[in-house]
């Protein structure tokens, strides 16, 4: 018997044993798993899995929601981002999702927010899935302990994106990056550029107070290749920055902050909804989200890159625009809805084309104040009404005052909730 054989019956031995050992601890009786679902469905009931993600669709956020079922994502790297992006995929209801990892859960990787300890000394891949199945098993999975970085695991990777969509023989939709290492970043990004397929990347800094998402389109943005980071231009080898007993830092909540910046992008990609972003940084020690847009290098090292980009040479970015159909909302005891600002001042500057100062789309509450999305520097808050409360943001324009004849209510500050609820219906 082959030594894959081997470690795969071992790791599925594992699997079992681990499955027992739950039943036993927690009482469980029969399956592990709620029964499948066949399709999504609106139905607002607790018994429905979906319901609140359909309602997306009835809120005209994403019109075509079920067709996350026919999308599959390739995840490389199951540790703070990637595990925590693979679960959130799974509670959105993917298609399928394959994992690929060659590491082993540790009692070290604790802090982080997904694995648990008894499954200290299983492959990630594994605990991953068996995981992932609990909490969904609508979706379908396929796991790979490889290093992507040597050259028979590199062609298995090129296969799997090729042909390991939900549909067999076709293409994955996407392929998301969390891997720590250079090497295997270089690995997926020269596997994309060949096949010319979409990819996200995402990292966290040394230190765990920052990271960041990009989105690489082969011939459109820049590749991974493009704007090589420090390492690789200073020539400096990788396995000198890991010296024995020192480690990076970890902080869970920077990498849940990144893992749900990571697959809100992805989201947004797959299902054609809001603006993509191609560049997002996140600064936990500011609160800074730096955005930006990197073109490719049209004297990139890899071959692939630049016959990527004369295939693309008339490509522009995009800027999402609100739909101008109202939304629906559904009533409230409250009579609060969420409505879209639309003065011919700010909007006549929006374009087709997105750069780094674009001004985005106007969202905020009725009557109350107006947010303004800096395609750079974030968000702006402009006063409508009443006096600007302290919260740390700039005012960027002023709008007309109401008229006399308009119903002003006064509400003194000694009213109870229920008596502020009745003065708001009786407002209909």
């Amino acid at each position: 018997m082959a030594e894959n054989e081997v470690a795969a019956l071992k790791a599925r031995v594992a699997t079992l044993e681990d499955q027992i050992r739950r039943m036993a601890s927690d009482g469980h009786q029969g399956s592990l798993h709620r029964p499948k679902v066949t399709s999504m469905s609106g139905e607002v009931v607790d018994s429905n899995p979906y319901s609140r993600l359909m309602a997306l669709k009835r809120m005209g956020v994403v019109p075509n929601y079920e067709d996350i079922r026919t999308l599959s994502v390739l995840v490389v790297g199951l540790g703070g981002i990637g595990s925590v992006a693979a679960e959130m995929l799974t509670r959105c209801g993917i298609g399928k999702l394959i994992l690929y990892d060659y590491d082993h859960v540790e009692l070290a990787n604790m802090n982080r927010l997904f694995f648990r300890p008894h499954q200290a000394g299983m492959t990630k891949t594994v605990a991953a899935t068996q995981t992932l199945m609990d909490i969904n098993p609508d979706v379908s999975f396929e796991e790979f302990t490889k290093d992507i970085t040597t050259p028979t695991n590199y062609e298995h990777l090129l296969d799997q994106i090729q042909h390991g969509g939900v549909v067999r023989n076709t293409p994955v939709d996407l392929v998301l990056s969390c891997v720590d290492n250079f090497a295997a970043r270089m690995s997926i990004n020269q596997a994309c550029n060949e096949l010319g397929q979409p990819w996200m990347e995402s990292g966290v800094s040394e230190d765990a107070v920052s990271g960041h998402i990009q989105t690489l389109l082969p011939g459109r943005t820049a590749c991974f290749e493009c704007l090589p980071p420090l390492i690789v231009a200073t020539g400096i080898s990788e396995s000198t920055l890991k010296r024995e007993g020192v480690c990076a830092a970890s902080l869970p909540t920077t990498m849940g902050v990144v893992a749900g910046l990571l697959v809100q992008n992805a989201l947004k990609y797959l299902l054609q909804f809001g603006q993509v972003s191609y560049y997002l940084g996140y600064s936990a020690m500011t609160d800074f989200f730096p955005r930006d847009l990197m073109r490719p290098n049209p004297e990139c090292g890899s071959r692939y890159c630049r016959r990527q980009q004369t295939q693309h040479l008339n490509w522009s970015p995009t800027a999402w625009n609100r739909d101008e159909e109202e939304v629906t909302h559904e009533d409230n005891d409250w009579g609060i809805q969420v409505c879209t600002q639309q003065g011919n001042d700010v909007t006549a500057g929006l374009k087709n084309e997105a750069t780094p100062d674009h001004i985005g789309n106007i969202l905020g509450i009725c009557t109350t104040y107006v947010l303004i999305w800096l395609g750079y520097g974030g968000l702006e808050c402009k006063k409508v009404g009443g006096d600007v409360p302290v919260v740390g943001v700039t005012f960027a324009y002023d709008q007309s005052v109401p008229s006399e004849e308009r119903d002003l209510v006064h509400v003194p500050i000694d009213l109870s909730l229920e008596d502020l609820m009745g003065q708001l219906q009786a407002l209909h």
